[in-house]
């Protein structure tokens, strides 16, 4: 299992939508999650900023990820998440969540 975090910041006018949108979060989402082996998957929110972290039990991150991201629910559902985002100035070039490097684990 590897664990992964990242951060994004959070349109302030866009927090009650937000909000909205994960308390009703489409089971067609959280399906497209399971299915890429996404599990314990938790969104915090301080001061603007969105701290996502999640475990992952597959073997290839990168080809799981790809399919969420080619599913259309998925996509239909960032159509209404992105823009309540502002990625952070440090984030990579088509970089929205910026990963947060792991300093401290306790098991």
């Amino acid at each position: 299992m590897q664990r992964f975090a990242a951060v994004i910041r959070l349109r302030p006018e866009k927090e009650s939508e937000y909000r909205a949108l994960h308390a009703a979060a489409w089971p067609g989402v959280l399906a497209a999650l399971k299915r890429a082996r996404i599990g314990n998957y938790s969104i915090f929110l301080r001061d603007g900023l969105l701290f996502s972290y999640l475990e992952y039990s597959g073997s290839d991150y990168a080809a799981d990820t790809a399919e969420i991201a080619a599913d259309p629910v998925t996509r239909a559902w960032w159509a209404l998440t992105d823009p309540c985002q502002q990625p952070l100035d440090t984030a990579a070039e088509n970089e929205r969540w910026a990963p947060a490097e792991e300093v401290f684990h306790l098991d």
